[in-house]
This record gives C-alpha cells, structure tokens and sequence, in this order.
C-alpha cells in the first residue's frame, strides 16, 4: 500500500476510487478499495487527491461491514479547495485516506429510540449508522432547502422519515429542521443526534435542553 505524508496530520494511504455517483446536482458519493481500513460507524476520515497534498474532513458513509469505503461529498462549500478536486476524480484514480477519527458514535443502548437531526451532507453519518446497524430504532429529519437536494432517500425505510424543506412545501415538513423540533412530540427519544451547520446545532441543542434533555442525551457534529 503505497504511503504519503501530508500536511493533515501524520500519515495517509493511497485508496483506488471505484466509482463516482451523483446523488444530487451538487453532491455525490466516491466509492474507494476498504484496503482493510477499520472504523466505527460515525466518524471520520480526511480524503484527498493523490496528487494534491492536501485533504478534508469527511463523515465516513458506508457500513462498518460494507467491503468498500465511501464519503459523501458536496462539491462547493465554503473556502472549500479538497472538494472541487475530489469532483474530478474517476475510477480508476487514486486519492490519500488518513486514518479515521471522531466520536460522534452510537450510544451503547442501540435499542432505545433515537432521533437524527440533519442539514444538507451532515445526513451521512446516520447512513453509515443504519447500514452498520439496521435494526436500530431511529427517526430520521433531514433539512434541505428542496426536494431536489434529498439524499438516497431509498436507503431509509421511509415511514422513519421526514424531509424539511425550508424553500419549498414538495417535502414532508415545510420549514427548517428546528422548527420541526419545536413542534413534534419528542417524549419517546431516549438520544438526540445533530449533525451539519453549526448555526442549526446551537439553536437546536438550545430547544432540546429547554425542552428537558440532558446534554448527555444530545449528541453533535458540525460541519461547518
């Protein structure tokens, strides 16, 4: 397995891209060799081109048990350099992993019920968490502007669902993801997971507590 250092962290490896696959207009998914690298669902590794000397943050999307490895990528973001270039790979090409970090996990309960909070790309965790564990009790609520951004809704079961979108009513909840929060039922969760803009995570963390969590119950990963 051919090695490069990087100015990331200490080490990274080269991992084959297998495929590329639009998932919307502006995001897409790149499918590498595993090359035996180990993980738990929901954390991170950082991808770049092979050639760039240069990568990026990203939630891991794939199973713990899936024989591939993905990310979930959104091609433009803010000051974002890595994720243009990533767009541009092919199967075929090589591109450096570094190895995964992160703490953004399962609690050790996986049976009680548990609900994800998303915005945009910040829904891939979750996908790795429901691949690696399918039997877990979950509500899923994925903020997106319209129903053009959603992700792979296939791969959820849909009656544990609900798509918010806050520019248009085609989604099953029209307003942000906080909104939902504020007007739902939340007495059954036992976990509240949040990932994706920071804004989104504070106010939300900030209706949760009021609403009578502990932090303890209140998970977060910012995306940016």
């Amino acid at each position: 397995m051919k090695k490069y250092i990087t100015m990331n962290r200490a080490e990274a490896y080269s991992h084959k891209v297998l495929d590329v696959r639009d998932v919307t207009s502006s995001v897409f998914v790149i499918r590498m060799a595993r090359n035996g690298l180990l993980f738990k669902t929901g954390q991170h590794i950082n991808v770049g081109p092979a050639d760039a000397g240069y990568t990026r943050e990203y939630s891991i999307y794939s199973g713990e048990d899936d024989p591939f490895l993905e990310v979930l990528i959104k091609e433009v973001v803010p000051d974002g350099f890595v994720s243009p270039l990533l767009r541009q790979v092919k199967p075929g090409d090589e591109v450096m992993v570094e190895p995964p970090m992160g703490y953004f996990s399962l609690p050790d309960e996986v049976n009680s019920k548990m609900l994800f909070i998303a915005t945009g790309t910040g829904i891939s965790p979750y996908h790795s968490f429901i691949r690696s564990h399918p039997a877990i009790n979950y509500h899923l609520v994925h903020g997106i502007r319209d129903i053009s951004e959603v992700c792979e809704l296939a791969s959820y079961d849909r009656t544990r669902v609900d798509i918010c979108t806050s520019q248009s009513r085609e989604g099953d909840f029209y307003g942000r993801v906080t909104k939902w929060l504020g007007q739902n039922d939340l007495t059954d969760y036992k976990h509240v997971f949040l990932c994706g803009n920071r804004n989104m995570i504070n106010e939300a963390r900030d209706i949760l507590l009021a609403r009578g969590f502990s932090s303890g119950q209140i998970h977060a990963e910012a995306y940016f």
